[in-house]
């Protein structure tokens, strides 16, 4: 087998089509068809099962998907490490962001990456954190800035930020027969309040639940919605409150129609952490790309928090 073999069947696998992977790496349909047989000739197993849909994968094909992703980062690795001895930091880097921070963060942290590492190419994606934890384990991000990961032994972590997430209100508009809140309310209480959350498996939402469990409490859940824009919209209209970190309000063009009440016994705490793989190894770029993450993302949400 070659690298132009994996490579074509990599690309098939990822984008479910052949159609598809032809156009991303810019070769004719006819070829990218024989790298693919060629390879499953030498292996002696069929790999994809073509259908009028496009492709899915078989058992040996998943296998083949999970080594030569490997085999391809491996190249990339060597190809960035000679780069580096040349005194050139290229090569491609991967970053996952939550949705709560990817308005705030994706500018700046564009605008740093050019300016540092000019000759390498940035892939930024947004994502709920379980999803990017699992993209992580399974190579398809070199790092990703998550909420509240379980421990590994594949992955490394690093804290970027710890803060309590808050009660949000609408300061025009409330629910209908809508509590007095204080300034401090319990966490108890929110079993009280419409909440309007994200859909599982969002991290906030996890964490919400996750908690009041602990005190034998349960969320009233009013509304699901994937976008927390969207959440302060309808908050803003009287519609539910919303639990959520104080710099998500930054992102809203009128934070002052909104009240904010902290949540105690217990707090709702919730840990941002910059992730990255602890089974490859980190080149030059991506560690590079590790601490300027890490200086980014700080400056970002200090700056909101104020």
């Amino acid at each position: 087998m070659d690298l132009k073999q994996i490579e074509s069947f990599v690309r098939v696998a990822e984008l479910g089509s052949f159609t598809r992977a032809a156009m991303a790496l810019g070769v004719q349909q006819p070829l990218l068809s024989r790298h693919v047989r060629q390879l499953e000739v030498e292996l002696h197993q069929s790999l994809l099962v073509r259908n009028g849909r496009g492709v899915t994968l078989t058992e040996a094909g998943l296998l083949m998907l999970e080594h030569g992703r490997g085999i391809l980062h491996q190249v990339a690795l060597a190809r960035e490490d000679l780069g580096a001895a040349r005194g050139a930091l290229g090569g491609r880097v991967s970053i996952g962001l939550p949705p709560s921070l990817s308005r705030l963060i994706t500018v700046p942290l564009t605008f740093a990456f050019r300016q540092r590492l000019p000759r390498a190419q940035l892939t930024l994606t947004e994502g709920f954190s379980l999803l990017m934890y699992e993209s992580l384990r399974a190579g398809r991000l070199d790092m990703a800035v998550l909420y509240n990961p379980p421990l590994s032994p594949d992955l490394e972590m690093s804290l970027l930020h710890e803060e309590s997430l808050i009660l949000i209100a609408g300061r025009k508009k409330t629910p209908d027969k809508a509590p007095s809140l204080k300034p401090r309310v319990p966490l108890s209480a929110l079993a009280d309040l419409p909440l309007i959350v994200p859909s599982r498996p969002n991290a906030f939402r996890i964490l919400i639940e996750t908690e009041m469990a602990r005190i034998q409490c349960k969320p009233q859940i009013a509304l699901e919605i994937d976008g927390l824009n969207a959440i302060l919209e309808v908050v803003k209209e009287g519609l539910g409150y919303a639990v959520l970190p104080s710099y998500t309000l930054s992102n809203f063009n009128s934070p002052k129609d909104f009240s904010v009440h902290e949540i105690e016994k217990p707090q709702l705490l919730s840990q941002l952490m910059l992730v990255w793989s602890a089974r490859r190894p980190l080149t030059p770029t991506h560690k590079a790309s590790l601490q300027l993450a890490k200086d980014m993302v700080s400056s970002v949400i200090t700056s909101a928090a104020r």
